[in-house]
């Protein structure tokens, strides 16, 4: 049971307090977790804190402190989906998360807040039921809102699909298009030893769907190569039965974007491209020279390629230039390697000398280089997706001249959206396949290297 969230800005200022049970959380506890804050700042500071007196949960979004307390033991993996289903739904309202955002709006971030959890339990989280009880910001609201100052936004009537047995999607789907996208997101974390060998290599993965389908449809989606898939987390609407028994994703989708499932992909064999580092350094001089270019060819371009790493300590100067790409070295003495593109002509590589302090001869610590990129259109992960079934849909038919009926069948689209992982991100372009007539192939990763 939680008893109190707080959003907290990028200073620690409380921008939204919320009470949710008779017990009141003195704000003085955020004092506490904002100085545990700054004295974990060289690292991540743990989502779970135990302070003196309650037990903290915290979730950060694009500059946004998420923090929920409590003096009773509860699962703390509740209290961070919680947290992270708050700022989904924050975002889905708001179109982007900010503290600006957030103080302009703040009489709709209470409202929302009151409806998701009631007396410290989640009660409410679907963003569709939460459509129909507090309506998302426009223009005619906010002008409403100002000539006569009162909250226009709040249904008069509990929706219909709060008793329904599938209370995620709303009972009444406005403006259907009769079309459903599948969107495949993944991140391929690997990590490459000071000799290039593979360390490790897993691509972690979501499904998300938009769906505009009228009535109740029965979608059925099946992958070519279920196996690969471990470690799997489902929507509620998903029925478990058939993926445990043939591994099938079946469900009743919410009206619009919602995320299916997230997954992973373990023990991948190959990077698509190669970060070569050396640094060599003798009588107080250091010479680096790092190289960048494609190791196994995904078929499509590379993009949007940057090497960054922190340059060593007791470096009194640094002169790095590149062949190709744009160098930067910021005033925390981190270096970014921008390039873009790999070339055809010739391969990226950086170099320079590293000047040491006084009295240093030789570099004892060398750095951890991290790349990104995307690539559009590949699937590195190898997950491919094989058909998706839609039933219990009416179809609008079109009568020609001749008196034949023509169904219109939806069409999925098979997106790779924007990576944002710790090291690499990968982006795929869209593609569209008729139903049950052509598979989707998706993937992504991102990589590291270890130290020379």
């Amino acid at each position: 049971m939680l008893q109190c969230i707080f959003l907290l800005s990028d200073s620690g200022e409380v921008m939204v307090e919320k009470q949710m049970t008779a017990h009141r959380v003195d704000r003085a506890i955020c004092g506490w977790f904002w100085d545990y804050v700054l004295a974990h700042a060289a690292g991540d500071a743990s989502k779970v804190v135990v302070s003196p007196t309650h037990y903290l949960f915290q979730v950060y979004r694009n500059g946004v402190t998420f923090l929920a307390c409590t003096q009773v033991e509860m699962p703390p993996l509740m209290a961070i989906e919680f947290l992270s289903r708050v700022a989904d739904v924050l975002t889905d309202y708001l179109g982007d998360l900010h503290e600006d955002i957030i103080k302009d709006n703040f009489v709709l971030v209470y409202q929302i807040l009151d409806e998701m959890m009631d007396n410290g339990y989640p009660l409410t989280t679907e963003p569709n039921i939460l459509k129909e009880m507090i309506a998302p910001p426009n223009i005619v609201s906010k002008m409403l809102n100002v000539v006569t100052g009162k909250s226009s936004n709040i249904g008069n009537k509990l929706p219909d699909a709060t008793a329904s047995f599938v209370p995620w999607r709303t009972t009444v789907v406005k403006d259907a298009s009769n079309e459903v996208y599948v969107n495949i997101v993944e991140e391929l974390d690997a990590c490459v030893n000071r000799e290039g060998a593979l360390v490790k290599c897993e691509a972690y993965g979501k499904i998300q769907v938009n769906s505009s389908l009228p009535g109740v449809p029965e979608l059925t989606l099946s992958f070519s190569n279920p196996t690969i898939i471990n470690d799997v987390r489902f929507h509620p609407c998903v029925r478990f039965r058939p993926w445990e028994s043939n591994q099938i994703l079946s469900f009743v989708p919410p009206d619009g974007q919602f995320e299916l499932m997230s997954y992973r992909v373990k023990k991948l064999k190959t990077t698509p491209i190669y970060v070569k580092p050396q640094l060599t350094s003798d009588s107080g001089n250091c010479r680096v020279n790092v190289m960048v270019g494609i190791k196994n060819d995904p078929g499509k371009p590379i993009d949007s390629i940057t090497v960054q790493f922190q340059l060593p300590p007791l470096i009194a100067s640094a002169d790095l230039t590149a062949n190709y790409g744009t160098v930067d070295i910021l005033a925390d003495q981190t270096c970014f390697w921008t390039i873009g593109q790999i070339p055809k002509d010739k391969a990226p590589s950086l170099s320079g000398n590293l000047r040491l302090e006084e009295g240093l001869t030789h570099l004892h610590t060398f750095p951890t280089f991290e790349v990104k990129f995307k690539i559009m259109g590949v699937a590195l992960s190898g997950l491919q997706i094989d058909k998706l079934e839609i039933r219990n849909t009416p179809h609008a038919p079109y009568k020609g001249g001749t008196g034949e009926v023509e169904l219109s069948y939806p069409i999925i689209e098979s997106v790779l959206n924007p990576l944002h992982g710790p090291h690499v991100e990968h982006h795929a372009s869209k593609r569209n396949h008729r139903v049950n007539t052509k598979r989707s192939k998706v993937g992504v990763g991102n990589m590291r290297r270890l130290r020379p």
